[in-house]
């Protein structure tokens, strides 16, 4: 069977993707904005990976050229008009798929009740219908909080929990919902691809069991054996001011947790099982709330999250110039730019390149990092709380606290860098470029290079770039900089001495020193 996975970038496509694959006979091929993203995954080479936007016509129409299946897993959460994208990208499809003859459509949208919805939860409705009136048989599965490692949804659980043992709270915390295990979700959207062809309908999917918020947060600390939270609901905490509320508490920002505190306010429960005609639930059952948050925390604890929710949240291009390379035909652009020569070899000095961030920090100046990671929070932007999804390997696409992976050059891995260039351009430089994600008046970028120096061992070099918008750029630029040497000078002593420190520890004290 040959699939067509649109959101191969996000939480859920990116696991989909892997267990289409499972299966011998089936190939799968990945509509994505940036392939780049997808380079590193393990299952890239099995899969063929399109460039496309579900937004341009003719590329959809391409992509779903020979498709048997279709499965439509893309949201907009945090533009200003998602509403009106999503409603175009979903006709799009449906006219493509319609020309294509593909067999049928998959969507994932959001469990709600009848009557009147939050904007978020009306437009995933909306765009099941459109997908329904395609002409081609739809499957539009339905779901409330999904838990997994990663996912939005159990973030914004735990970090709830673990870090409020006494917390007043709004009253949706006693609102209804039915969650459903991520490898329930996954398990369901395999099956509808081989639903009859008659079938066009939508589906609600859920777990077993129906619990309230409040009972939710209750069995999330028993499970990882927390003391007992004390709830205190009260009626002054609206949704808006329950999204600043999340956006302070959990890594989640305020444009993510305000639909998914939309979703809260309605009572998300199953209104009819009917899947389980066409895919019967396995023979231990559906996964219940316990073990989900076990098997959810096991991966977190393991430091294998496979996908996680901030992995989809970028919107800039990767391939857009870096302001100051030759290509650039910009404005202004600010640069701080520093280098050190480094004892270790190259290879010591870039698994602390690439280890930055998350639990380890920024190697610099923490309370500096951490009063602007907090004011982030208070602005509605990510801070520093995302971390990073394993704490040794990075991947194009990956957040990392602020930041997110816009360009990995490592000749370790494929002996040529990103570009093939080890015999014609970046002769053994290794580089890491973050795009900041922060809230801030203007464009960010954080580039770390690596190079092999035969004189000191190896040289670290540094770039921070910012292209400033309209006049509180350039204040903003003004009134940081004189605390660059604290930080970014900070940053480049610490990392070398870091890598020279490894070396110098290790059994062969002499490893990585040059002669």
């Amino acid at each position: 069977m040959r699939h067509l996975v649109t959101g191969a970038t996000g939480y859920i496509g990116g696991r989909l993707v892997r267990r289409l694959l499972d299966d011998p006979d089936a190939t799968v091929r990945c509509l994505v904005r940036d392939p780049g993203k997808l380079r590193d995954v393990p299952w890239a080479h099995r899969a063929e990976i399109v460039r496309g936007d579900v937004l341009d016509a003719e590329s959809v129409r391409r992509a779903c050229t020979d498709v048997d299946v279709v499965f439509f897993l893309v949201h907009s959460l945090v533009e200003r008009d998602f509403a009106g994208i999503d409603r175009r990208a979903a006709t799009i499809m449906a006219h493509a798929a319609r020309g294509a003859g593909v067999r049928r459509i998959v969507y994932l949208g959001g469990l709600h009740p009848d009557g009147p919805l939050s904007s978020h939860l009306a437009s995933r409705r909306e765009v099941g219908e459109i997908l329904l009136r395609s002409g081609v048989p739809t499957a539009v599965l339905q779901a409330a909080v999904v838990l997994g490692s990663g996912s939005a949804s159990f973030e914004m659980l735990r970090y709830l929990t673990e870090r409020l043992p006494v917390m007043v709270t709004p009253r949706w915390v006693g609102t209804r919902v039915q969650p459903i295990a991520v490898r329930d979700v996954l398990r369901y959207l395999v099956a509808a691809a081989r639903l009859p062809d008659d079938v066009n309908r939508t589906f609600d999917i859920g777990g077993p069991e129906v619990l309230t918020y409040r009972e939710m947060m209750a069995r999330y600390a028993a499970v990882a054996h927390l003391p007992p939270r004390r709830v205190l609901p009260v009626p002054l905490l609206t949704p808006r001011l329950s999204a600043h509320w999340v956006n302070v508490v959990t890594p989640v920002p305020r444009a993510i947790a305000a639909p998914l505190v939309d979703s809260l306010i309605h009572e998300v429960v199953c209104r009819e099982q009917d899947i389980l005609h066409y895919v019967p639930d396995q023979l231990e059952g559906r996964i219940g709330y316990d073990r989900a948050v076990t098997l959810a925390l096991a991966k977190i604890n393991n430091g294998d999250v496979e996908t996680r929710w901030s992995d989809a949240a970028g919107t800039a291009a990767s391939a857009d110039p870096l302001p100051s390379d030759p290509q650039w035909a910009g404005g202004t652009v600010y640069l701080d730019e520093r280098e050190q020569a480094c004892r270790a070899d190259a290879d010591a000095l870039w698994s602390v390149v690439t280890g930055i961030g998350g639990e380890r920090g920024w190697y610099s100046f923490p309370l500096a990092w951490s009063v602007r990671g907090w004011l982030d929070r208070l602005l509605g932007g990510v801070g520093l709380r995302r971390g990073r999804r394993d704490p040794d390997r990075l991947h194009i696409g990956d957040a990392l606290d602020w930041w997110r992976v816009e360009r990995l050059d490592d000749a370790r891995a494929n002996g040529h860098g990103e570009n093939g260039t080890g015999e014609n351009g970046t002769g053994g430089v290794r580089l890491l470029r973050l795009r900041a994600e922060m809230k801030v008046p203007g464009r960010a970028w954080l580039e770390m290079t690596v190079a092999p120096d035969a004189a000191a061992g190896s040289r670290y070099r540094q770039r921070a770039v910012f292209l400033p918008r309209g006049l509180a750029g350039h204040v903003y630029w003004w009134a940081v900089a004189p605390f660059h040497g604290l930080v970014f000078g900070g940053m480049v002593r610490n990392i070398a001495r870091t890598a020279e420190r490894r070396i110098d520890s290790a059994p062969d004290a002499h490893h990585g020193r040059p002669g």
